[in-house]
């Protein structure tokens, strides 16, 4: 991570997680729309198949001004908050992981607990997210002409 000075806003954040999963060979996607409605801000696939959820929060009055985060649980292994270097780490919960990160990477400060998910599951959250990534390799690239 660099320290800039500025707050980075939440696609900068997300870039960074993107960064830092990619170090650690966990491929992710940003924006992953979930089987409930939701919108997963980072999604990630381990090696083994393990799925991560990472929800990016700029500034407390991000996070304070967001309660759906439970919604997710039911779509991962496990589930972490990203947040800038100046965060209070104290107001994410103790079950949930914390990355800190600015736009050139981040850390994984606690490693949030593992939720197996059912195989029914992981092969429906699997198989969404490759065709998610498929998509959008095939997807022309922003302000190309259809």
């Amino acid at each position: 991570m660099r320290n800039g000075g500025e707050r980075p806003d939440g696609i900068a954040l997300a870039r960074g997680v993107v960064r830092l999963l990619a170090e650690r060979d966990l491929p992710s996607i940003t924006e992953v729309r979930l089987k409930n409605g939701r919108r997963a801000d980072v999604m990630a696939l381990a090696r083994d198949g393990e799925i991560w959820i990472v929800e990016v929060k700029s500034s407390v009055a991000d996070y304070r001004s967001d309660s759906k985060w439970g919604d997710y649980l039911e779509f991962c292994d496990r589930y972490f908050f990203a947040v800038p270097p100046d965060f209070p780490a104290e107001l994410i919960p103790a079950e949930c992981g914390l990355i800190v990160a600015d736009a050139f990477g981040g850390e994984i400060v606690r490693h949030a607990p593992a939720e197996r998910l059912s195989a029914a599951r992981r092969k429906a959250v699997t198989l969404r997210f490759a065709r998610m990534a498929a998509a959008r390799l095939l997807a022309p690239p922003p302000g190309t002409p259809a």
